[in-house]
Parts: C-alpha cells; sequence; structure tokens
C-alpha cells in the first residue's frame, strides 16, 4: 500500500509525505524510515533488530538511539508517549502501531489532488495578488528547517550511541552545526547535552559540563519555556555535583514535558541518593518507555540492593553485566555486589574483566583499591587509586584516597589542609564530602569525629549500609562505641522503606512473597 491512512494521517510512502487535514507534517530523514519500517509491518511488533538492520544499517545503533528516534517521529506526529496514538512501545521488545492500516484508494487520492488544483485554478485566474493569497491558505508553509538539519541528524546519532568516541564525534558535529546556524536551539541543546555527558560519563574535564551550563542557559534566556534546555541545564548541573540545582532544573523540565522519560530517571537517581528510595524506584518502575533510558535496568537493580532485596538484586546486577559490557556502571555494580556478598573471589575476577572492558571509571579503579586493601596489598591499593585520582585529578574523594594511601604516608599537615579545603565547599546536597571527612578524621585518629561525619553523611541520603559493613576503608572505626548506633540507624531507615515497597501495588513482581525482614546476605 502507497498510500495509508493511520487515524487522522494520510501517509504517501511514494512521496514521503505524512499529511494530517492537508498540513505536512515534518517527518523526513532518519523519523521517515522509521515510520516506513513500522508502516511495512503493519500492526505487528518490530523489534529492536529489525527496526536497527532496516533503518540504520550499516551503522551499528543501541536500543537508546532508536528510542531516541522514535521520541522525534512523536514530536513531528504530535503524537503523547504517555498515551500514544500512532506509535506505541511494547515493552522489553520493540515497537508497534497503534492501530491498523487503512489504504487509500489511488484514484481517490487522485480525485483529491484534482478538486484541489480545479479549486485553486479559478481562483488563480482572478488577480494575481489574490491568487497569491489564495495559494498561501490552500497549501501550507512547511515547518521551517534549519540549514544544519542534515549535520544535526547526524550529530544526534552519534550522541544516542552512548559510547565515548561517538559522543566526542557529535560534540564536533553539534559544533560545526552552530557554525552553519549560530541561532539554531537544538544544536546548542544538544552540545550541551553531548559536553556534559563528556564530563559525567567518559572523564572528560569539569570545563565540559561548565561549557554545558553556559549552552543550556543561552538557549533558556532566548526561550524560557524550552523543557529540553531545563534538562540540558540539570544534566549539566548533575555532572558538576550540584544536586539542588539538577533537581530543581529536571522538575521545571518535567512541568514543561511529563513526556520526557530520561529527566524522570535523572530525577529519580537523585532522589536515591537522597536516601529516598522507596520512590526512587517506584518513578523508575512507573516509567511507560523504560527501553529508552540508557541506564535503567542498572538503577533498579541499585535501589533493590539497597533496599536489602539482595537476590533480586544480586540477579540483576549480573545479567546486566552480562548483557551491558559496554555499560560502565553495570561494570561497577556487579563486582561490587559480590565483594559486599563476601564472594571476593568471584568479585575479583569480575573485576579484571570489567577493567578489560575499556569502560574507565574512578568508581572502578577505587573498587580495586578496596579490593587490594582487602588481600593485604597495600602498594596494589595505592596504585589502584593513584590511577583513580589521575583519571578525574578535579575530584576530591580522589585525592583523598590517592593521598592516603600513597607511597609516602600522609602528612599531619597535608589531612588538615584537605580537611580546610572540605570545609570551605558548599553543601551541594551529596554525601561524599561527609564521607571524605570521615575518612580524613579516621586518618587522624579521631573515631568521634569520624563517627560524626558517617551520621551527617546519613542525614544527607547515604544508604549503603552492606558496602560500609564490607569495605576497608573504614575497618578502623568498626571497635569505636557508635559504631553499631550507626548501623542501627541506616537498618532501621531501610527496613521502613523495604516494608513501603513490599506493601504497595507497584511491587515488582520478583518481589512477591519475599519477607519485610531483610536478608542476611552481607558476611
Amino acid at each position: 500500500m502507497e498510500t495509508v491512512r493511520l487515524l487522522d494521517l494520510d501517509i504517501d510512502r511514494t512521496l514521503q509525505q505524512v499529511r494530517r487535514d492537508g498540513v505536512v507534517l515534518p517527518v523526513t530523514g532518519l523519523s521517515w524510515r522509521l515510520l516506513d519500517c513500522l508502516l511495512a509491518h503493519g500492526d505487528a511488533v518490530v523489534d529492536f533488530d529489525t527496526l536497527a538492520a532496516q533503518v540504520w544499517a550499516p551503522a551499528v545503533v543501541g536500543e537508546d538511539a532508536i528510542s531516541q528516534r522514535v521520541k522525534l517521529l512523536r514530536q513531528a506526529l504530535g503524537d503523547d508517549g504517555r498515551q500514544p496514538r500512532y506509535v506505541r512501545s511494547v515493552r522489553g521488545r520493540g515497537y508497534q502501531l497503534c492501530a491498523p492500516l487503512q489504504p487509500v484508494p489511488p484514484q481517490a487520492s487522485a480525485m483529491g489532488t484534482s478538486r484541489t488544483r480545479r479549486w485553486i485554478g479559478p481562483i488563480a485566474a482572478m488577480t494575481a495578488v489574490v491568487a497569491a493569497g489564495v495559494i498561501t491558505v490552500a497549501w501550507p508553509t512547511r515547518v521551517p528547517t534549519s540549514p544544519a538539519g542534515p549535520v544535526l541528524e547526524r550529530a544526534d546519532y552519534y550522541a544516542g550511541i552512548g559510547q565515548a568516541s561517538n559522543n566526542t564525534r557529535a560534540i564536533a558535529l553539534y559544533r560545526q552545526a552552530l557554525q552553519i546556524d549560530p541561532d539554531s536551539r537544538v544544536a546548542r541543546r544538544g552540545l550541551a547535552r553531548a559536553l556534559a555527558a563528556d564530563a559525567c560519563l567518559f572523564n572528560g574535564a569539569r570545563e565540559r559540563a561548565q561549557e554545558a551550563l553556559q549552552l543550556a542557559g543561552q538557549v533558556l534566556r532566548a526561550t524560557p519555556d524550552d523543557a529540553a534546555a531545563y534538562a540540558a541545564r540539570g544534566y549539566a548541573h548533575d555532572c558538576l555535583g550540584a544536586m539542588p540545582q539538577a533537581i530543581a532544573d529536571y522538575r521545571q523540565a518535567l512541568q514543561r514535558d511529563p513526556d520526557d522519560e530520561r529527566t524522570r530517571a535523572s530525577l529519580a537517581y537523585l532522589h536515591q541518593e537522597q536516601g529516598h528510595l522507596a520512590l526512587a524506584l517506584q518513578n523508575n518502575l512507573a516509567l511507560r518507555a523504560p527501553e529508552r533510558i540508557r541506564f535503567l535496568d542498572v538503577q533498579v537493580a541499585r535501589e533493590l540492593e539497597l533496599l536489602g532485596f539482595t537476590e533480586a538484586a544480586a540477579r540483576r546486577h549480573e545479567r546486566n553485566f552480562q548483557l551491558y559490557p559496554d555499560n560502565v556502571f553495570a561494570n561497577i555494580a556487579w563486582p561490587r555486589t559480590l565483594l559486599a556478598l563476601g564472594e571476593q573471589g568471584r568479585a575479583d575476577a569480575a573485576l579484571e574483566q570489567a577493567l578489560a572492558r575499556g569502560t574507565p571509571h574512578p568508581a572502578l579503579l577505587r573498587l580495586q583499591g578496596e579490593m587490594r586493601l582487602m588481600q593485604g596489598d597495600r602498594a596494589g591499593a595505592g596504585q589502584a587509586f593513584e590511577r583513580s585520582r589521575q583519571l578525574r585529578p578535579q575530584q576530591s574523594m580522589g585525592q583523598t584516597l590517592a593521598g592516603l594511601h600513597g607511597v609516602e604516608p600522609a602528612t599531619p599537615d597535608w589531612i588538615a589542609a584537605r580537611l580546610r579545603a572540605l570545609d570551605g565547599q558548599a553543601d551541594d546536597g551529596w554525601s561524599d564530602t561527609a564521607l571524605e571527612r570521615a575518612l580524613l578524621h579516621q586518618a587522624q585518629g579521631d573515631a568521634v569525629a569520624a563517627l560524626g561525619d558517617l551520621h551527617r553523611a546519613v542525614d544527607a541520603g547515604f544508604r549503603d549500609v552492606a558496602w560500609l559493613r564490607a569495605t576497608p576503608l573504614f575497618a578502623p572505626l568498626h571497635d569505636a562505641a557508635d559504631w553499631p548506633r550507626l548501623l542501627a540507624r541506616i537498618d532501621a531507615d531501610v527496613a521502613a522503606q523495604r516494608a513501603q515497597v513490599l506493601a504497595a501495588p507497584w511491587r515488582p513482581e520478583e518481589l512477591a512473597g519475599v519477607s519485610a525482614a531483610r536478608a542476611a546476605g552481607t558476611r
């Protein structure tokens, strides 16, 4: 069927046009090829592999790139991903059309064209001025497109793959697009997200995220209701560690675009970091298009882990580790989980496998340092912490760990200087600063101050009691008088949230029959 109707859309596959009430919709390029692929399959579900092969080949793309293109197609069609009319997502499988296609007979299409032309013809014969006016009314103007459109399309494609090298290509293309069209909001927003991702995911310089902040701010000054610009600025704040500002911008973005699932998941992650574990899990499970979120499976597994659903979390972490070898957070999560479960041999093997996958991250190297300490290899631990510091030299925690476990012992003056530097930092909403202060006070031999810092970390949202019990970093505090009270405080809060999850109607099916008592999984 070369001419079909999908609800109120008239689609001409020969001309590659989509019309609603005679108005041509801006469905072009990859968006058209995606729609045409769905049309070719009727009302069947089209899986991700088929879409990748038939729309993007020979390029190799992931599910995130496909999901982002579906979002752009929906925007062009005026569709709502939360209540779709034209294209729906089928969780874990792919996408399909929401309604069966209706054929449009060729003669009907021709008659419609003939009637339109006969109507314009006599009017045009009256006067040239009137003709111009009638033609303007009869043939609607296309949505203005940027002269940088083809470059932006390639930039979006590379940005959606989610790998360091492709993100670098996306940054170069977005900059090229801005040279072609300096007023392009799309290019400015895209460049902001790609720069923030470089700083956040791929060990880029902090200045990248700061530039992203400026770019998103420029868009918002010109168009204060731009939801995507709020999301991009929130992501830049997130990558810079400014949690309150990130949350505020994410909320602004969602007020303007409730369909922005990626921002909704980012906000859920920050809720998790604030210690609101049940809320974060609920929000992530409520996402209508989870296939759009690159790190969602890892995030849900982490929330289950923090809530003490040890077996369910471990199953998810192991599956993610097998399925997503290029996902840095899956590579961190599985060996860390094994370590917390006391499976040190398996944790060491999983860590070596993760390190060989080419997804470097400070947390991965810090985990290696902790495991070397547990094995009594202080030199190996110091080397791992130093590599972590070199990977992101601007991160304060990396500097502290490398200094405390370096070849040369940390001097009292150095420790005092580190504490003064932390005192001068503004409260960014994260618990990391309190944890770092605890390490430094512990190194000074002040257990009371160190435990006070850990309590402040709990105030800020720290809930990883399994790691706290297992890590060698705080082993000197285990005999302190206040240590049991600290653990009991976290356990009590987690138990309340765990019971809330088990009693909720949105409880994951995998938790059916699970006890409200925390699993005794940590040795």
